[in-house]
């Protein structure tokens, strides 16, 4: 009954005190990890996940939990999205609920601290110690009228790309979000060219994921392939939020605003369709990391089976709660070992061509 943002503001204030003392992370890990597992661990263009489970980008906006996310069970996390500037937030309401829809309605506008403070507090926790679990830098552009000019829009990219140079092991470049002034002008393959090789002047090991919109078409997701495999780029987040208003998902008993994109279990179906769609077009050179509307390890699983290597979420933890991250990886070995498989990596795909034809 509490506004969502409150309560989202709230346990993120409370989940970054129990990060700060190595007592609550160990009480933390106790209650909600789980053991580790060989069939779930993955060397992905060498960086090692311990489990494919991650925290999506948009729940840690200013990376104030890289302590308490591992004690979670979480295998790796995105911070962000960041940008540039900081940015305080779409005027008016952020957050609704759309619970016999299990969905979110999230209209934040890429709010954050700015890729300056966002940088330098991530400095700060690398001199204390190293991240316990692989960290995604997610950057977007400042949600401003200025960047609404392309030009403009690519070097706001690259400052934030720079600043981050050496901080985390992978980066995330958002294309996607729906709560922005200039809409999404980098998901036309000429705006993508120029940004892609803009970004391919500062070179670095660390791989990079592009996420996408699931309200692309087939024609569009093949153009932004052609282009992606021109550049370095290792892998596609499929999905970010929706903003359709007519999916059959969505329940006639939730309120849905006309502002904002939708998370959560409205967007598996089409998440799924494109997480199948990438893997079968591109015959699986590019990675995937499959999210929208994981709420069990079944959920999991059939995004693995689809063409997913890594997986990530927010709003099913919010609805199920934080042991979630432990029951999916449970769920994962014993769905695996039902089905012949002995490591993760070889369930990934396998339903993909049979799920596009």
């Amino acid at each position: 009954m509490i506004d969502p943002e409150r309560v989202h503001e709230g346990m993120v204030r409370f989940a970054s005190l129990l990060g700060s003392f190595r007592l609550t992370r160990w009480i933390t890990a106790l209650k909600l990890g789980t053991p580790k597992h060989e069939m779930l661990r993955q060397v992905v263009r060498g960086v090692t996940f311990e489990n494919p489970i991650g925290l999506s980008g948009g729940f840690d906006k200013n990376a104030v939990l890289t302590q308490i996310i591992p004690s979670v069970g979480f295998g790796f996390m995105e911070v962000g999205s960041v940008t540039a500037r900081a940015y305080q937030g779409n005027p008016g309401q952020h957050l609704w609920r759309m619970p016999a829809s299990r969905a979110l309605v999230i209209n934040y506008g890429l709010k954050n601290e700015g890729a300056d403070v966002i940088s330098q507090r991530l400095r700060n926790e690398l001199r204390k110690q190293p991240f316990a679990i692989p960290i995604s830098i997610n950057i977007a552009k400042t949600n401003c009228r200025e960047t609404n000019d392309v030009a403009i829009g690519i070097a706001d990219y690259a400052e934030t790309f720079r600043t981050f140079l050496d901080i985390g092991s992978f980066f995330t470049i958002n294309i996607s979000c729906p709560n922005v002034t200039s809409g999404q002008p980098f998901h036309e393959p000429e705006n993508l060219e120029k940004l892609l090789i803009e970004l391919d002047k500062m070179p670095t090991e660390k791989p990079i994921f592009i996420k996408i919109s699931p309200d692309l078409t087939h024609e569009q997701i093949d153009a932004i392939l052609e282009v992606a495999a021109r550049h370095h780029v290792d892998g596609f987040v499929c999905t970010n939020l929706s903003k359709r208003r007519d999916l059959p998902s969505i329940s006639p008993k939730d309120f849905v605003p006309d502002v904002g994109g939708i998370s959560g279990k409205v967007v598996e179906a089409l998440t799924d369709a494109q997480i199948a769609y990438v893997y079968s077009k591109s015959q699986g050179k590019f990675l995937i990391i499959g999210v929208g509307g994981i709420f069990s390890a079944e959920d999991a699983y059939r995004k693995i089976r689809l063409g997913a290597s890594l997986l990530e979420l927010i709003t099913g933890m919010i609805y199920e709660g934080p042991q979630l991250i432990s029951e999916i990886q449970l769920g994962l070995v014993r769905l695996l070992e039902k089905d012949g498989f002995t490591h993760i990596s070889q369930a990934v795909g396998v339903d993909a061509k049979k799920a596009v034809h």
